[in-house]
């Protein structure tokens, strides 16, 4: 596992590339080849293998990346910051790295970042409707990530930074067993 501290440099030095008016790449584009990158290497466990081994020769690793990146047809900002973190023997964090990613590019972009969980998938009006009341909540904009946690039973819960709001039956139903133990 790498240092927090090392990914947080890497992903400091892309956003601040990325962010660049003649970047040549979006944000959003920049973070989806990232995903899709780390996707194709999670999904292929002889790619981790490669991309973890020390007894493999970086010159064949290099053009692993490159033939990769050219079938995901990635941008030159994108392969070019996948083929550093192989030079610096850091491509083992990627995943991490493109989690700090989106997470300090959300900061600089002036969004907070929400964790939605509820029990069972939202529809798309559903989310549309929650991301604005969080916006509202937060009085600034909101970037939500949805997911399902079965144990809710009903409603939902959102993380917006340190404060959780939960507005799930579980949650409730808690509240009501502090109420009713605190009364007697």
């Amino acid at each position: 596992m790498t240092s927090s501290v090392i990914v947080n440099r890497y992903a400091n030095a892309l956003v601040d590339v990325v962010l660049k008016p003649d970047a040549g790449i979006t944000p959003a584009e920049a973070a989806e080849q990232l995903r899709s990158f780390a996707a194709a290497v999670q999904s292929a466990p002889d790619l981790r293998v490669l991309m973890a081994s020390p007894a493999i020769p970086k010159a064949r690793k290099r053009l692993v990346i490159r033939r990769i990146a050219e079938i995901l047809n990635l941008g030159h900002v994108t392969r070019n910051f996948l083929l550093v973190l192989l030079d610096h023997q850091r491509a083992t964090a990627l995943a991490e790295m493109v989690d700090a990613f989106e997470v300090i590019l959300d900061e600089r972009l002036g969004y907070l970042r929400a964790d939605v969980r509820s029990a069972t998938a939202l529809t798309a009006q559903q989310q549309e409707e929650l991301t604005a009341r969080l916006g509202q909540v937060a009085g600034q904009k909101v970037r939500v990530r949805y997911g399902v946690d079965p144990e809710l039973i009903g409603g939902v819960t959102a993380r917006m930074g340190s404060k959780v709001y939960d507005g799930s039956v579980r949650g409730r139903l808690a509240g009501m067993r502090r109420r009713l133990a605190s009364a007697v």
